[in-house]
């Protein structure tokens, strides 16, 4: 797993609007968080307050993520006004996405802490914080959706990130077209041509599968969506591939990107087809780990390993 990227999920029984309206107001960081509590307003989406693990206060700014399947919020957090370091991407994904006939959304907290600038506390702290602040976000908008006590979801959000040597357009330009998709996709092989994003394709048990690839840019980074829908059983599974590049991510001079993959997995049940487990989804990315950077040029990097080093460490 790529060591400078961290992720925390969970299930909220809340309507999606009122969470994305909840999540893009900073002041509301005031209630859920550990100590972010904003102090000054310096513009409509930024307050300077105070943090849980620095000793001093921070700048922090929110942007909307809206696309036409799910929305969220990115916060950014830095020292001085304008100029940010911590990129904290969220997703809100409406449990229907899931195929779930759930009456909540899926929380989705992707961070970043870049190497140049971590500490130890932060590095020992950050899993302990975020586990604890989500829960507490989940408890305040349950609170505010009339529950006295936590919602349980029927699906598990699990991610699995590694570094890649590559740039971004090359990545994005290679992995939206889905006619390349057989030659780095894991059990899976052609069966036709394919095109417009959506193409017929075969499994490792000769199941035929049906897979639709979606693209979304979101300015700094981008989202490709994967849906692959096995026809014989009417049953669709669904998985995204965050790209941001790491220069983005950590807020410092860094190449390549960080290739973050979300899936998702009902609690109990082993899908039948498709990916089964996330080491499925961890092998796929390591391949496509060497396929990029092999046509990126960078073929030391592989052997590096699967996180992001500035290049006076590698």
């Amino acid at each position: 797993m790529e060591s400078n990227t961290f992720a925390t999920s969970t299930y909220i029984e809340t309507q999606e609007g009122k969470a994305f309206e909840y999540l893009r107001d900073l002041r509301n960081l005031d209630e859920w968080t550990l100590y972010s509590r904003m102090i000054e307003q310096k513009d409509e989406n930024t307050w300077r307050g105070t943090a849980s693990g620095y000793q001093h206060d921070l700048y922090y700014h929110v942007r909307p993520i809206e696309t036409a399947k799910f929305r969220g919020v990115e916060w950014h957090c830095g020292y001085e006004y304008g100029k940010y370091f911590q990129c904290y991407p969220t997703f809100v994904f409406p449990a229907s996405y899931l195929g779930s006939d759930e009456p909540g959304v899926y929380f989705h907290w992707l961070s970043f802490v870049g190497p140049a600038r971590r500490t130890p506390m932060i590095m020992q702290g950050i899993h302990l914080v975020h586990t604890a602040e989500i829960r507490s976000l989940k408890g305040a908008l349950e609170r505010k959706a009339g529950l006295d006590q936590a919602a349980q979801g029927r699906f598990e959000v699990k991610t699995s990130s590694i570094y890649v040597d590559a740039p971004i357009g090359l990545m994005t330009d290679y992995l939206g077209d889905i006619n390349n998709l057989a030659e780095w996709g894991f059990g899976i092989r052609a069966n036709g041509a394919a095109e417009d994003g959506r193409g017929s394709f075969i499994d490792e048990y000769g199941q035929p599968v049906e897979v639709t690839l979606n693209k979304y840019d979101l300015g700094n980074y981008a989202i490709i969506e994967f849906e692959h829908h096995y026809v014989r059983s009417n049953w669709t599974q669904r998985n995204l591939m965050v790209l941001v590049p790491c220069s983005y991510a950590f807020g410092e001079e860094a190449r390549g990107c960080v290739q973050h993959r979300i899936a998702f997995f009902e609690k109990g049940v082993v899908p039948q087809h498709g990916k089964l487990q996330l080491e499925d989804y961890g092998a796929e990315s390591m391949s496509l780990k060497r396929v990029l950077e092999n046509k990126a040029g960078n073929l030391t990097s592989f052997g590096r390993g699967m996180s992001y080093l500035p290049e006076a460490a590698a």
